[in-house]
């Protein structure tokens, strides 16, 4: 008679964690997917056999008493693919039925705010479709008065055992139960109302609050708002996603907006008061004489909301001197008096200096970034 001990290498008093660690260690280089050595093979049967018979407490007494434990059946091999699964991720054992009641699936809806809902906030009703709780059953999926009952074909296991041949001898494996899809119950008189499930397709308003500095990706998170799960279960939850429309005349970046005007190059000779339009409603801006275009006035504080830490940002007011295109005679005449006294003609020119290239470029590249926000 084959040693099992010899073959496991632990002591004839060795424990059943002993045992079962050893075949572990064993099976992880013995394993015909692992080693295809033909020798290996025919080690892997003798370990997997006493395995078999020092793992049950029976099978071990009566080897060790003398009989043979494997007589019966003409001594094949029959062990359970759990213990081969166990030796190599340590898992194994009966997964033993799944339960009804399962978390709901999270949601993901977007919603369309305006620059200024984005800046001061709002609060939207939302209507969705999703799995709410049945009211008929609330959620236990069977009729008034009636319950799950066990599966005959599992006896509540939700899983049945299949015994197939291979080189190795018998292997056991097991599925989920087809009768109770391996619940190891079964609704013989589900609700009308949801089908067994538990749970009904309706549509439902949410009040969302938006807060003040939101933009477009950030998401709101509606704990227990999502999607009912199976059976009653706990609710998923439900993120909304912002979506900002862009301003008519504001252009956002971060929390800076940006604010670009023309004026005339009167008034940007002698300087003027003029008013532009903020998220705070209409502002008077002070154009100092003198001035240039791609200038920027800056008007503190009434930017965008910082989505946290509070306070908000500046609002950048870039101004262009408009030249006109078109002249009457007299305006010709006073514009070309102007240059004379002034000592301009159309030949005088400024060269920039590459220090004035690099500022410029600088700003124009602010310009355009801000303008493809």
């Amino acid at each position: 008679m084959a040693d099992h001990y010899a073959a496991l290498g632990v002591d004839r008093d060795a424990s059943f964690d002993d045992i079962k660690k050893a075949y572990r260690k064993l099976a992880r280089t013995l394993h015909p997917d692992v080693n295809p050595d033909p020798k290996a093979q025919e080690e892997f049967k003798s370990v997997t056999t006493a395995y078999e018979v020092l793992s049950d407490p029976q099978k071990r007494q009566t080897y060790d008493l003398g009989g043979d434990p494997l007589s019966q059946g003409g001594g094949a091999q029959n062990f359970g693919f759990g213990d081969i699964m166990d030796a190599f991720f340590g898992g194994g054992g009966s997964r033993g039925p799944r339960p009804r009641m399962r978390q709901g699936q999270d949601a993901l809806i977007g919603i369309e705010v305006s620059l200024e809902e984005a800046c001061f906030g709002t609060e939207r009703d939302v209507t969705v479709e999703t799995a709410i709780l049945c009211g008929q059953c609330t959620g236990s999926g069977c009729r008034d008065g009636v319950r799950p009952t066990t599966c005959d074909i599992c006896k509540g296991r939700g899983e049945v055992q299949h015994v197939t041949r291979s080189f190795l001898g018998q292997m056991m494996t097991s599925r989920p139960c087809g009768t109770c899809s391996g619940y190891g119950t079964v609704i013989k008189d589900p609700c009308r109302e949801c089908s067994g499930d538990g749970r009904v397709r309706a549509r439902k308003t949410i009040n969302v609050k938006v807060p003040a500095g939101v933009e477009t990706g950030n998401r709101i998170q509606l704990s227990g708002q999502g999607e009912v799960g199976a059976g009653g279960g706990p609710a998923g939850d439900l993120f909304v996603e912002i979506v900002e429309i862009p301003h008519d005349t504001l252009h956002r970046e971060g929390n800076t907006l940006h604010l670009f005007i023309d004026i005339p190059m009167t008034s940007a000779a002698l300087g003027a008061t003029v008013e532009v339009p903020t998220l705070d409603g209409v502002k008077s801006v002070e154009i100092k004489a003198g001035v240039n275009s791609g200038e920027v006035v800056t008007l503190k504080d009434l930017g965008m909301t910082r989505l946290r830490g509070g306070g908000r940002g500046d609002l950048l007011v870039h101004i262009n001197i408009a030249t006109p295109h078109k002249l009457r005679k007299e305006e010709e005449e006073l514009l070309a008096k102007l240059a004379e006294i002034r000592g301009e003609s159309g030949s005088t020119v400024r060269v920039h200096s590459r220090s004035d290239r690099d500022s410029e470029h600088g700003f124009f590249s602010k310009v355009r970034g801000a303008f493809h926000r």
